[in-house]
Formats: structure tokens, sequence, C-alpha cells
């Protein structure tokens, strides 16, 4: 399962907020963590200053709460909260306008005149099956498509509400925490926008093969999150990604992960603790955070 999920709403602005709250993170629920278990938290430190990394989830079901109590920990021992991005900065209508010119087609065209007609024909039929708007939906072009497709689809099982990110962004704001950033709205619309550039027919089959069997391996993604299993989710999530859609990989996980390094590597020089807060396939496996650090001498500990 590919890690970018988000929802369609028939207002730009819902449909932008609901995109940037839920993100590009893997959707998971509640599985209890056998006993003895790690979590996706992390505490980094080296001179004698610590970083906490914590592996999140950018949409769960209700029953997903309470967190792990790892992530907790983290949460009353910092001062700073670090996200992705700021959700609140995304709500302008500039940006908003920017979403729909960079996702949506404002020509007359539709998703019929990118894709292959048997891939149309799939698309149509799934749409109508699932009883989905089709005129809403065939003026999304195919990197915002999958993306609403597929949480759509969450949505059906039941796994749409507040996430990790959203969740300590509103008790922090309560707790007078501080707040910094990783990237600009703008940086990560131009991230989603390039989803599936190029090989948008294999992009939209894979969706539709992803949809199909997304009920199946949330149940092993939410207990390799939970649980801490960083090698679960690489096996789960990141191997087939990386194979099929290398270039997509590279510019969500790999160029991403970069980017953020010297911001991370700054946090070991401030006074404060930073707790920073990202997707959780971002931390892990060989272009992971957890590993950069680790091979710039970081003493690396999870919880």
């Amino acid at each position: 399962m590919l890690c970018w999920k988000g929802i369609y709403l028939n207002s730009a602005k819902g449909m932008m907020m609901k995109i940037w709250n839920l993100g590009l993170g893997i959707g998971l629920s509640l599985v209890m963590a056998v006993a003895g278990a790690k979590s996706s938290v992390w505490e980094v430190s080296k001179g004698g200053q610590k970083v906490y990394l914590g592996g999140t989830v950018h949409v769960l079901a209700q029953s997903d709460y309470p967190l792990p109590e790892e992530f907790d920990l983290a949460y009353k021992d910092s001062q700073v909260l670090v996200f992705e991005m700021d959700m609140n900065a995304a709500q302008t209508p500039q940006f908003e306008q920017t979403l729909m010119q960079k996702m949506m087609y404002l020509d007359g065209r539709t998703y019929a005149d990118e894709l292959q007609p048997n891939t149309v024909e799939r698309l149509n039929s799934y749409i109508k099956e699932r009883g989905l708007p089709l005129d809403n939906l065939k003026i999304l072009k195919p990197s915002l498509l999958s993306i609403t497709l597929t949480m759509k689809e969450l949505q059906r099982l039941g796994i749409m509400g507040a996430g990790v990110d959203q969740f300590y962004t509103m008790l922090g704001s309560q707790d007078k925490k501080s707040f910094q950033y990783l990237e600009l709205p703008e940086e990560q619309l131009e991230f989603l926008a390039g989803m599936g550039k190029g090989y948008e027919d294999e992009f939209i089959n894979y969706t539709l093969d992803d949809i199909n069997r997304l009920g199946d391996m949330m149940a092993d993604m939410k207990q390799a999150w939970r649980s801490g299993d960083s090698q679960a989710l690489v096996d789960l999530s990141m191997i087939e990604w990386q194979e099929k859609f290398p270039q997509s990989y590279q510019s969500l996980i790999v160029d991403r992960n970069n980017n953020w390094m010297d911001d991370i590597e700054g946090y070991f020089a401030t006074e404060d603790v930073e707790f920073v807060l990202v997707g959780a396939l971002h931390l892990v496996g060989e272009d992971g955070v957890i590993k950069a650090l680790r091979d710039k001498g970081y003493k690396v500990k999870q919880l």
C-alpha cells in the first residue's frame, strides 16, 4: 500500500483541508501491542542534548485512542512540537486556488483525456459500483483522484478521524507548546501534484488494486506501527512502492527526508527539547531519518 491518503469534498476548501490534515502517511487503527514491544517513538541524543522522533499516522479511527504511552512521554518531556507543515497556513484562498490549478482540470478536460480507454473503463466501473459522484471525480487529475478514492475507501472502513499530528496540534495549542514546521504548504502541494506523473495509467490501476486489499493490509500495518515494528512497515508499505514507482518514492520519501536533516540536526543546538512528528514511513528503512542520524553518530534509542 502506498503512503498517500486524502479525501474529496465538494468544496475546494473542504477538500484541501482534508488532504493536508490526513496528508502523506499511512492510515492505521487500533491493534493491541504485544507485551514488551517497542513503539514508533525514538529518543535521539548527542552532546548532552536530545530530540524525540515520533512516527505518526495521519488518519485514525476513534478506537485508536489512547495512543501508545511512549508518545505521551515524549510529548510531556518536550517544549517544542515539530510537524511536517502548518495546516493553518494552507487555508488561504490563494493557496486553495493554487491547489485547484495543480490538481484539477479547469479547462474542460477530464481524466478520460489523459488515461487509456481501458483504464477509464475500469475507473468508471469502480466509481459507479461504489456510488461515488462521477461528475465531481472526473475533473480530478490522477494524483488527486488516487488520494480521493483511497480515502473514500478508508472512510467506508470507518477510518477517517483525527490522526496523531492533529491530536498533538490541538493538545499542544491547549498546553501553550511552541510549534515549528519542516515544510511549507506549497512544497507539499508540489509533492502531491507530482504523484504518478508520466505513468498515470499504471498509477491509477495500482490505486484500484490497492483499494481492493486495503482492509486486509490495514490490520497488518496498524499492528506494525503500534508495536514499533519498523521492518514490518518497510516490508508492507515501502518495498513494493519503491519497486513500482521509484520516482514517486524518491520525491516523497528520500528527497524530503534529506531536506529535513539540517533542521533536525539544528534542534540539538537548542536549549529546548523538540518532539518531531512526521509520517512513520519517513523514519524507517534504509532511507529513513533514523538510519541517517545513526550514520552521523547520534545515539538512537527506540522507546
